[in-house]
């Protein structure tokens, strides 16, 4: 599987330019599209690591062409769909069936409580720690989910094989690789680590600079 949306370090792409902190939104559709996905993942059928390998997964074309917005309503349709939310049908226009999951779905009253909370992603593990702070690390020479082929992962291709020290250990945390494609949370430690900017690129524009990252366990060996 190809891995569009793993861009970091990639060449030819442009240079990344700053927003105002201020825009939040270049269309008034793009809060609807956040509202609907809210709304959608509400009635519990998927969890975030299953959206996000959705919108990884579609065909790299569209992910090159479509903009940010586009990309998670073009995810959440096959989300609907895989789900059994809403046939093909009601998609293209069709007069839409008693809807199934109306108990769950989430009220514009109920919205600010359930923001409020949010989704902690910590977990119970029996997976032992095995890095400390300080600790030098690789990374996985193969940025690739050990679990499932061409799935989805967190280690990026441009930090894979690459050395660094861990600065903390977060906890033991929900492993994307699994979560992502519904074989349970599979907690494991959770380390941000960080690499500097020479073990990263060819010719950094600022050698001393660092790179942190969020890195499961299973991603990291002692260097």
């Amino acid at each position: 599987m190809t891995r569009p949306h793993d861009m970091g370090g990639r060449y030819g792409d442009g240079p990344v330019v700053p927003e105002p902190e201020t825009l939040l939104f270049h269309a008034e559709w793009h809060k609807r599209a956040l509202a609907i996905t809210l709304a959608a993942g509400a009635h519990g059928k998927w969890n975030l690591d299953v959206s996000r390998h959705a919108r990884e997964g579609l065909a790299p074309a569209d992910y090159a062409r479509f903009s940010y917005y586009e990309k998670w309503i073009a995810a959440l349709a096959d989300l609907l769909i895989e789900s059994d939310l809403v046939s093909r049908d009601e998609l293209a226009g069709a007069a839409a069936a008693a809807a199934p999951m109306a108990e769950t779905t989430l009220r514009a009253e109920a919205v600010a409580d359930v923001l409020a909370k949010g989704g902690p992603a910590t977990r119970p593990s029996n997976v032992e720690q095995r890095f400390q702070p300080g600790d030098p690390v690789r990374t996985r020479r193969i940025a690739a989910n050990t679990l499932v082929d061409g799935g989805h992962t967190r280690l990026p291709q441009y930090a894979a094989g690459a050395t660094g020290r861990v600065i903390r250990y977060h906890g033991t945390h929900v492993l994307p690789d699994s979560s992502a494609h519904r074989l349970g949370d599979a907690a494991e430690p959770l380390y941000a680590v960080a690499f500097p900017a020479t073990e990263l690129w060819s010719h950094p524009e600022h050698p001393r600079d660092e790179v942190i990252l969020d890195l499961w366990q299973s991603y990291l060996e002692p260097a």
